[in-house]
């Protein structure tokens, strides 16, 4: 059984149904996993957040000031961080039960099993005092944090088609963390330059052109993603799982597949067991859905 950490409440989060960031990407999610693993799947319930209040972890991460601002305008009915960047009545609370999730995850991984984190809203774009790019809080850098209270040793690897801009600014200063992005370049936020190296040469960005496809994404992987985690020797990697990369996604111009995503956790595999893929982007949602299926495939194996 492979678990898959969900709440409905995911759902709450209320950007609009034709915000490319909304609901429907969860619910075709679900779907297309039922429909493929009908007994292979255990759907957990992240931990409530009145039984788990993740706010230390969050405010290791994120300035108070901050959270204050997301909190007081979802309790004022909503509003928006930026032109694209939706805070709904529901959002704050969603929000802190999506780091609930990772930080499941986290527990999860830690202790040998993979799994895949399906919560919303995404995270990988926030930065400590400031959400963007449809991400309120910074999921997995709170995650790769929180787990440093546990193991010595996190990497980070982001496959959105998006460079993770707010996961480097916050863990690029810890020498504990290594943060690798395959994210298309020039497109949002104009981050992630392959000159970056982080304060510990613990940031390797590896930014590719508009139209790239696996042909172009398997060296990579081979040559420099893999080496420079697998000499870390990390004890838990967090993958920032975005499918925006797909040709047939809206937002961006990469042109991988939906069965590509197997490839890519063949290779995570390859380095250790020890895994929670966490969803960021992908916004065309057959193309979302099936390319969760082909991340969770290769985990059935064994």
């Amino acid at each position: 059984m492979f678990p898959v950490i969900y709440s409905d409440e995911f759902l709450l989060h209320d950007t609009g149904h034709f915000h490319p960031e909304n609901s429907g990407r969860l619910t075709a999610i679900q779907a297309a996993l039922k429909a493929t693993f009908p007994s292979q799947i255990h759907w957990q319930l992240p931990t409530p957040v009145e039984t788990r209040s993740p706010l230390l972890s969050v405010q290791a991460v994120h300035t108070q000031h901050y959270l204050d601002q997301v909190r007081l305008t979802a309790n004022r009915g909503g509003g928006f961080v930026d032109g694209e960047t939706v805070i709904s009545p529901r959002s704050y609370e969603v929000a802190l039960l999506a780091v609930n999730a990772w930080i499941d995850g986290v527990e999860m991984a830690l202790s040998g099993q993979p799994c895949f984190v399906m919560a919303r809203p995404p995270g990988h774009h926030a930065i400590a005092d400031l959400g963007m790019g449809f991400c309120l809080l910074s999921n997995a850098a709170i995650a790769a944090h929180y787990a440093l209270q546990k193991c010595d040793r996190v990497a980070i690897l982001d496959w959105d088609v998006h460079h993770g801009n707010g996961t480097q600014a916050i863990v690029e200063k810890n020498p504990n963390i290594r943060f690798c992005s395959l994210h298309e370049s020039p497109q949002y936020p104009r981050t992630g330059d392959a000159s970056e190296k982080g304060f510990y040469q613990n940031v390797l960005n590896l930014p590719v052109s508009a139209g790239s496809t696996i042909a172009d994404y398997e060296p990579l992987f081979q040559q420099k993603v893999i080496p420079f985690l697998s000499e870390f020797e990390p004890d838990l990697l967090i993958v920032s799982a975005g499918y925006d990369a797909n040709a047939a996604d809206p937002l961006a111009g990469v042109s991988l597949q939906p069965d590509d995503y197997r490839v890519f956790t063949e290779y995570c595999l390859g380095l250790t067991r020890k895994i929670v893929f966490g969803l960021e982007g992908g916004y065309d949602y057959d193309a979302l859905a099936r390319s969760v299926v082909a991340t969770i495939s290769p985990c059935l194996k064994d």
